[in-house]
């Protein structure tokens, strides 16, 4: 009945990992080092890994699905529950990198025989982290092209709780969740939630989108840093698609959570 657990040290591994030993479940954490490595660019690694396991939790690796499938169904692992991204969901899926990397992984998983569930994460919580929290520490300042565009964070807890219930129940097999978080906010809402967190001021500078993306490239790849600059534009102020019934924990919650990485 073991459970591995890849990227244990992840933002959504980590609590996937608490959560299977809450339930009761044998787990086995596995990264890029460590006791028990399993990396996805070097299948070797797997079948030791996966001895023994009838169940994994997986993130997204094109490169190392193949490997990982033949591995698992020779170690006699049943059943799979996949990170995957809400993007592959969208009418631009074909023309976005980051949808097409995820399906790929979704298509091999359907091909092999393996019980599989999809977590499809929407925007996560985490992002601001990245991208808010190095203006935020020197200067107590977000700049933003679109401070009025709507999104639902969700919360890694969030996703891996879903995760943690098709490992353990089974009840899942087979199923695609897309998984936003349970309100839509406003970026200049989102910045407002971590400065009560914080319990201090933060200002919001709306900026031009070119001042936007130079400020975000320092943090993702130039496609995503695109991507999300013409979702917000095109968003507008609209109320976005949200999952409450999947994603209970507010984005307040989170900010309260995590204020130690803006400070």
């Amino acid at each position: 009945m073991t459970v591995v657990v890849f990227g244990a040290r992840g933002q959504v591994g980590r609590h996937v990992l608490a959560g299977l030993r809450d339930a009761g479940r044998p787990v086995r954490a596995t990264g890029r080092s460590g006791p028990v490595i399993a990396d996805l660019d070097r299948p070797e690694t797997l079948p030791g890994a996966l001895e023994g396991a009838t169940a994994a939790f997986l993130y997204a690796h094109p490169a190392g699905i193949d490997g990982f499938v033949a591995a698992a169904r020779a170690a006699g692992v049943r059943r799979v529950a996949l990170l995957s991204s809400a993007a592959v969901t969208r009418p631009d899926a074909e023309q976005n990198p980051i949808a097409r990397r995820h399906r790929a992984v979704e298509e091999a998983l359907e091909r092999s025989g393996l019980a599989w569930t999809f977590v499809r994460g929407g925007m996560f919580a985490s992002n601001t982290i990245g991208l808010w929290a190095p203006s935020i520490r020197a200067e107590s300042t977000v700049r933003l092209a679109y401070p009025d565009a709507q999104s639902a964070p969700v919360h890694e807890a969030d996703l891996a709780a879903l995760a943690v219930a098709a490992l353990v129940t089974g009840e899942h097999d087979g199923r695609a969740y897309t998984v936003h978080g349970p309100a839509s906010l406003s970026q200049a809402d989102q910045v407002a939630a971590i400065a009560a967190a914080l319990d201090r001021p933060i200002t919001v500078e709306r900026v031009s989108p070119a001042a936007a993306r130079a400020e975000m490239v320092r943090s993702l790849p130039e496609a995503v840093a695109d991507r999300l600059l013409h979702m917000w534009a095109a968003a507008g102020g609209a109320p976005v698609a949200t999952s409450p019934q999947l994603a209970t924990r507010t984005f307040a919650e989170w900010a309260a959570a995590h204020a130690e990485d803006f400070r």
